[in-house]
């Protein structure tokens, strides 16, 4: 587990939480808001850190070798608690029991006492209520952290009493260099994985290292190539194929709209080095000198459709005939 030196984007975020811990302006309730694989728990678990480190760097930056900063490191601080469900949802037993009755003993070895709760957006509303009697009139020692993909199911009297910090997509360049240092992955999957990921550092990570992700890729650029040889009902098999696994046919969207755009940018400014699929330089440059300007703007659009009819449970078989016919007619 990390300090904040190692966050990667959220400078913001990070700068607010590293100049609370460090002048002592700590508030007692946070929530952290963003989709999962944004960094929600690597910046709450850097931030208790830093609150409970014994030797804190004057910039907030936890010193990584006190005791308190290796027991963080371990997930064995006893003044760190991550409340947990074992239910669907988070309910007021596991509040009264994991956060309630427990705040009210002090401390064991420092200052504080932080409860990090994951996955927020599953308190019931009886559970928020318990939760809002302990924010209401808090112990000076205790510091409450919600991480939360869906802020909006939180009660506004829940929000009007923490601090909310909300994640923002990550810049693709942060990512990229991320990838490529850390990860030692060479620069053209790197950016296809930071592209790709829009913003959400985890995501890139995943789809970096998964094998499946690959072979998706693979398959489905064999489509793109050969899609103008192919007869509309191969292309539709060849997806059908491909997309077994329904809950990620955003994804292969996602890859042919990449796909398009890679086209069409191409086509406007003849530099390869904008390109994401450099690999595949000769036949996006074949389809650029193809596709009319009208024709890809067409296509582009086709795609998306495709995805708002798919979400609105349109006939699978129906989408994709209509968006190949007009691929192939553009």
């Amino acid at each position: 587990m990390a300090g904040f030196k190692h966050i990667i984007g959220h400078e913001q975020i990070a700068g607010h939480l590293r100049t609370a811990a460090g002048t002592g302006t700590v508030s007692h309730a946070y929530i952290f808001a963003g989709e999962d694989g944004m960094g929600k728990h690597t910046l709450a678990a850097a931030f208790a850190k830093s609150l409970q480190c014994e030797n804190l760097e004057t910039d907030g930056e936890s010193c990584g070798t006190c005791k308190s900063c290796l027991q963080a490191e371990s997930g064995n601080h006893p003044d760190i608690i991550h409340v947990t469900h074992e239910k669907a949802s988070l309910g007021v037993d596991d509040i009264r029991s994991q956060l309630n009755n427990d705040i009210q003993i002090k401390p064991y070895s420092g200052d504080r006492k932080i409860y990090i709760v994951d996955e927020a957006e599953k308190m019931t509303e009886q559970a928020q209520n318990a939760l809002l009697k302990t924010l209401e009139s808090p112990p000076s020692y205790a510091v409450i952290i919600l991480l939360t993909n869906n802020i909006n199911a939180l009660l506004q009297t829940i929000l009007s009493r923490c601090v909310v910090l909300k994640l923002n997509p990550v810049k693709e360049e942060d990512i990229k260099k991320y990838l490529m240092e850390v990860q030692k992955l060479p620069d053209y999957q790197a950016e296809l994985s930071a592209v790709f990921a829009q913003g959400n550092v985890g995501k890139a990570i995943s789809y970096a290292s998964n094998e499946d992700f690959t072979a998706m890729k693979d398959k489905i650029l064999h489509l793109l190539r050969y899609l103008d040889q192919m007869e509309l009902h191969e292309l539709i098999d060849g997806l059908k194929n491909i997309s077994e696994q329904k809950n990620r046919i955003d994804e292969y969207l996602d890859m042919i709209t990449l796909w398009f755009r890679d086209v069409l940018m191409y086509k406007v400014t003849k530099d390869i080095n904008l390109l994401i699929f450099k690999g595949e330089y000769s036949e996006i440059t074949r389809q650029a000198g193809k596709r009319s300007y009208e024709g890809l703007e067409n296509i582009i659009k086709a795609v998306e459709r495709a995805r708002i009819r798919l979400n609105a449970n349109v006939n699978f078989d129906i989408v994709m005939e209509l968006m190949f016919l007009t691929i192939k007619e553009n």
